[in-house]
């Protein structure tokens, strides 16, 4: 993830700070728990797309 796109990316519903989770390949909205997928190099900032985080999983 290219680290000045991941500077200006901003969670569609909060609006906060998205980190970047290389592992899962996915942006970690950690206010709202939610995972939104990067796909060919492309996030993909859907709300409908993001995976809702456990309340256990770490993130």
């Amino acid at each position: 993830m290219d680290s000045k796109l991941l500077d200006i990316l901003a969670c569609p519903i909060c609006k906060g700070e998205l980190v970047y989770k290389n592992k899962d390949n996915e942006l970690i909205c950690k206010l709202d728990r939610l995972a939104f997928p990067v796909k060919d190099d492309i996030p993909v900032m859907l709300v409908d797309e993001a995976r809702k985080l456990p309340a256990d999983e770490d993130v």
